[in-house]
């Protein structure tokens, strides 16, 4: 049995993560390597609360601001050929992107 490549999709927009996803899995059908699909992880929300006023005076009235992160999951055959094209694939700033090795 040959090693298998996990790879790791996280950002803010769901969008993006599901574009680069589909570009990976074309690659590796391209290929012709084993994959299971985009897997999606539940998304983390981080949620700032912060005063409205400014000096401190007055009622206390807050905002909440929220920042989403998304995660995509993809399991992949280990092939070195099909890694150095995963590699070529374009990926945006905003995205970060783990790929780790498991026997």
């Amino acid at each position: 049995m040959g090693q298998k490549a996990r790879v790791k999709l996280s950002g803010t927009d769901h969008n993006e993560l599901d574009e680069i996803a589909e570009k990976i899995l074309e690659v590796a059908s391209r290929t012709g390597v084993k994959h299971s699909g985009v897997i999606s992880l539940p998304t983390k929300k981080l949620i700032i609360p912060t005063r409205k006023s400014p000096c401190g005076g007055g009622t206390e009235t807050y905002e909440h601001w929220q920042l989403r992160v998304h995660k995509r999951l993809l399991d992949i055959d280990a092939d070195e050929r099909t890694l150095r094209r995963i590699m070529r694939v374009e990926i945006p700033e905003k995205v970060h992107v783990e790929i780790e090795l498991k026997e």
